[in-house]
Formats: structure tokens, C-alpha cells, sequence
């Protein structure tokens, strides 16, 4: 009936309005490095006392699908459950800890190794992946996120992904694109890239020798990244705010380039119009102020790991690369992922 953004930051609040959800205020009280998502649940219920039902959904868990929730929703709803949450199968050996200084031996959980089976032909355990809890309102203000006639409903492995620590975000990355959710419309194959040279292709360094000669450095791996673009049928087109025409041609990338572009929104508009593209089918990748107008247009967008803030904030994927140190290459890598995404839904 409503979704809301439970938060105490302003930046969330904004977006979360972006997006067309409605914002509870947390109070200092449920905002601590210590709080629950039940103390929060329950401060939100005392503000809102015509919601009987509540659907937790985490926000570490970025590959839920409409569908799933809209079942979840209905085993409340229509059957009857005063609780219901998600888990997963998975196919893993358990055995007992054995603490250092312990002379113990470790033993067999969930299995016997005299009769050891293969893995896939066993059905597996379930397991609490925390994606998310639905639970009638009484149960909430008991204390419980879980109770009464309790139902688990159980997730695809591809849609579960729980980021818990740093390294879980690149995981999470290549799981979004290959299996979330994208909205109804259809996903479009991305058919033009957009580079800006200087902080992107180069480092943003000129190099000015003695006879007033200017010189920049680019990674190898971003040439072979344009290659592999090109190959994939992906028309790369780079723009500069300077007239770099010399530095481009020395290149020899054979890509159409704009330099001494002073409004990059309006070259990216011509190219778009002139090629028939739709926004999705435009991918964008730029590091400064003036790429953010662009960055907010293209169906994908991408900034350096070096880039600055407010390009960060416009860009729907950081790379972890610095402009001109492999940017361009781990872009073009997260273009075929969405490439990969596409086609999969082709065939299905």
C-alpha cells in the first residue's frame, strides 16, 4: 500500500523522494551503530497506526524481484501467515568448531563420511539469508519479526546476495546485472560509448616539454578495451572540453571525437539524435562537473575511481581504475555484463 525509507540522512531522504518513496525520520535513538532493523520497525508503527502489515526489505540485498515479494505478500494476505521470510538452499558440509587449545576432534554435522554423497545429489539445507521479513503488526509490537504460524519462502540462489563486508560489492555488482531486476520495460544493448579524454581515456596529466610540445600518457588496456567494443558492435565517439585533436590523432583510435566542446550534454544530444539511439542505448563514462548532465542521461554511466564527487553521485557505476590507468577497459567490461543480461533475457 506504501513504501517508505526508514533514515536519519539527509542525502538518503532525497533520494529516497527521487524515487517516489515516502521518508520516516529515524530518531537519534534507533540510528545508533547498535540498533535493529525491529527497533526501527517498531518506532515506525508507533507514527503509523493504519499499517497492519509490515515487509521489511533489506537494502543489502539488491537482487529481489517484484515477483517474489507480491507471493510473500499474498501468503499474509490471502492464507493467512502472521509471518513469513526468505531463505535459501544451499548445498554445504557442516562440521563442528574446534577451538584452538581444545583437544578435540572435529565432527560430522550434516553428513556421514563413510557415506559420503555428492553434493548435487543432495537436497541441500535452507538457510536465513536476510533479504527480507514480512509480519503482521501484533507480531511487531511483541518484539518478534518472526512468529506465530511462520512461513519461509524460498529464493533463487542467483537472487540471493547479501553484502555484508567490502569484498561481497563486486559480487553483488556482476549478480545485479546478470540477474536483478531492471524494470518492466525491456533492456536495450547498449550500441554507443562515450569517453571524455582527459581524466578518463588519459590521466588528466599534460606533460609540456621545452619547445612547448604537449604530451599525455593513456594504458594499453584501455586501447584493447575500444577494440573489444568495437568488436562487440559498440561505436565508441570520445569528447573534450580542450582541443586535443593533435594528442587523438597520434592515438590512432579511428574513433569520431568532439574537442573543444564547451556543452557535452548538447554534442551527446546530436550524436544520440543523428544515430537514432534511445537514452538506455547510451553509455557514458566522464570524471569532471561537466560530464554530470550526461552522466544523468545515458542509460549507463561510469566515472573513475579518481573522479570528482559530484561525477561520483551522477554515475550509476564507479570503476575502481583511475582515469587513464585501466577506467576505460573496466567500463567496457561492465557494459558486456549488462550485454551478457540482455541476451539472457532473450532467450528466455
Amino acid at each position: 500500500n506504501s513504501i517508505w525509507v526508514s533514515t536519519d540522512h539527509d542525502e538518503i531522504e532525497k533520494v529516497a523522494k527521487q524515487f517516489g518513496a515516502q521518508v520516516h525520520r529515524r530518531s537519534p535513538e534507533v540510528s545508533q551503530d547498535s540498533s535493529t532493523s525491529l527497533e526501527a520497525i517498531r518506532e515506525f508503527l508507533n507514527h503509523h497506526h493504519e499499517v497492519d502489515i509490515v515487509g521489511n526489505i533489506q537494502a543489502t540485498s539488491p537482487c529481489l524481484h517484484p515477483s517474489d515479494l507480491i507471493k510473500v505478500a499474498d501468503l499474509i494476505q490471502k492464507e493467512g501467515f502472521d509471518s513469513v521470510f526468505s531463505v535459501v538452499r544451499r548445498h554445504q558440509f557442516r562440521w563442528s568448531e574446534v577451538k584452538k587449545g581444545e583437544n578435540k576432534m572435529t565432527e560430522p554435522q550434516n553428513l556421514n563420511p563413510a557415506k559420503r554423497y555428492r553434493r548435487q545429489d543432495w537436497p541441500g539445507e535452507l538457510y536465513e539469508n536476510g533479504s527480507f521479513y514480512f509480519a503482521k503488526r501484533h507480531l511487531i509490537e511483541k518484539g518478534y519479526l518472526q512468529g506465530g504460524k511462520m512461513a519461509y519462502y524460498e529464493m533463487r540462489a542467483e537472487h540471493s546476495v547479501d553484502i555484508d563486508i567490502d569484498i561481497d560489492w563486486p559480487i553483488a555488482e556482476q549478480r545485479v546485472l546478470s540477474f536483478g531486476y531492471f524494470g518492466k520495460e525491456p533492456l536495450k544493448e547498449v550500441k554507443l560509448l562515450v569517453c571524455s579524454v582527459d581524466g578518463c581515456l588519459t590521466n588528466g596529466r599534460i606533460y609540456v616539454t621545452e619547445d612547448q610540445k604537449e604530451m599525455v600518457s593513456y594504458d594499453y588496456r584501455d586501447m584493447v578495451g575500444i577494440d573489444l567494443l568495437k568488436k562487440r558492435g559498440i561505436q565508441v565517439r570520445l569528447i573534450s572540453e580542450r582541443d586535443c585533436s593533435k594528442t587523438l590523432s597520434a592515438m590512432q583510435l579511428g574513433c569520431i571525437a568532439k574537442v573543444s566542446a564547451t556543452n557535452k550534454l548538447q554534442v551527446l544530444e546530436e550524436w544520440q539524435k543523428d544515430m537514432g539511439l534511445s537514452w538506455k542505448e547510451v553509455a557514458y563514462l566522464g570524471n569532471e562537473e561537466s560530464d554530470v548532465e550526461c552522466l544523468k542521461k545515458a542509460g549507463m554511466s561510469g566515472v573513475p575511481a579518481d573522479s570528482c564527487a559530484v561525477a561520483q553521485k551522477a554515475a550509476g557505476y564507479i570503476c575502481k581504475s583511475n582515469g587513464g590507468c585501466g577506467a576505460v577497459r573496466e567500463f567496457a567490461e561492465h557494459i558486456f555484463l549488462l550485454l551478457e543480461k540482455v541476451n539472457s533475457a532473450r532467450k528466455q
